[in-house]
């Protein structure tokens, strides 16, 4: 029996050679705890020049989900809850850490994934006439993903004007860089780094599912944000003692275009396998330009790839079946040719 492909997600191989090197490389150095160390301010130098924005605050942390609770608690007063589209990554997949902190998640309809500035726009405006808001959760920043959890990507025009509306009601605007390798690596993209720290109050690079064993680089375009965002981090059990090993991954993905590299590579195997599945008529539930893909598949043709193909379940469609393939920097184009030879 052969072995299943794997294509479920793209967090399950370790990380890119070359942040293992200089692990190694490193490994008997001592140096500064905390995040303190000369690593881990050159990544920070690295991600600051390729923001265009020299005085961000940057702090590393390990998860995603860490990241996203931390941040939105700090960025919220407790009366308040954070506005994001119903499939956003802290509406579904977050396991209520966000209302485990004390914050409601205010769940918008999506348009392919993403937030719509009509949607904000009336989910502020329902709470500011209503005539009891003072019994009401306040919606009190916005979350948005880039890309999203259905691998669709902002336009630079919807941005603008999603970043306009939160600052002329002066709430911030936090975007989840989880996948954001596979944004910056697809011709589809229209946002770059510096648009991103130029349009948003708070931001985080991923690294866990674009190339690091672990690891998150949470930008503040504008210092002290948050007041003691260091200090909030110790207190949420997320300062990493030993903070030089997220340091190292960060300087050594923002060496040499890695990071975009390995987003870009993630890119170029899922397009190839897109066009083999709409060459054998297999049908796509979302046009999806990053390294996700989400096949919409009748029981048989389920039951069949099922059995050679290692996929991720994302939702029914009435008799279908949608189901995620998705690639990632360390995707092998043999294993992507021993694929579309299953279709």
């Amino acid at each position: 029996m052969s072995e299943l492909l794997s294509f479920g997600s793209d967090y399950l191989e370790g990380a890119h050679a070359e942040i293992l090197r200089r692990l190694i490389e490193t490994n008997l150095e001592q140096t500064a705890g905390y995040g303190l160390d000369t690593y881990s301010d050159a990544a920070r130098a690295k991600i600051r020049r390729a923001c265009r924005s020299p005085r961000a605050e940057i702090h590393f942390l390990s998860g995603g989900t860490q990241t996203n609770r931390i941040v939105i608690s700090s960025l919220l007063h407790p009366y308040e809850g954070v506005i994001a589209a119903d499939t956003g990554h802290i509406t579904v997949h977050e396991a209520g850490a966000i209302e485990c902190g004390g914050h409601k998640v205010l769940a918008l309809p999506h348009a392919d994934g993403k937030l719509t500035a009509r949607a904000i726009e009336s989910c502020l405006r329902t709470y500011h006439e209503d005539a009891n808001r003072d019994h009401m959760v306040r919606p009190g920043m916005v979350y948005l993903s880039h890309p999203t959890e259905y691998g669709t990507l902002y336009t630079m025009d919807e941005l603008e004007v999603i970043s306009a509306i939160c600052r002329a009601n002066k709430i911030p605007l936090f975007l989840d860089g989880a996948r954001l390798a596979y944004a910056l690596g697809c011709d589809a993209n229209e946002l770059t780094l510096a648009a991103i720290a130029r349009l948003t109050d708070a931001f985080y690079i991923g690294g866990t599912k674009c190339g690091a064993l672990f690891g998150e680089a949470v930008v503040f375009p504008k210092p002290d944000t948050v007041p003691h965002f260091f200090t909030i981090i110790k207190q949420n059990g997320a300062l990493l003692a030993k903070g030089r090993v997220l340091g190292i991954q960060f300087d050594t993905l923002f060496t040499d275009g890695l990071y975009e590299r390995g987003g870009a590579h993630a890119v170029a195997m899922a397009d190839r396998i897109r066009a083999a599945l709409i060459e054998k008529g297999y049908t796509h539930a979302i046009d999806s330009p990053t390294n996700q893909i989400f096949p919409a598949l009748d029981a048989a043709q389920l039951a069949r790839l099922s059995a050679h193909v290692s996929m991720s379940f994302w939702e029914k469609q009435g008799d279908v079946t949608v189901m995620r393939i998705a690639t990632s920097w360390a995707t092998r184009e043999k294993d992507v040719e021993r694929l579309i030879a299953v279709l």
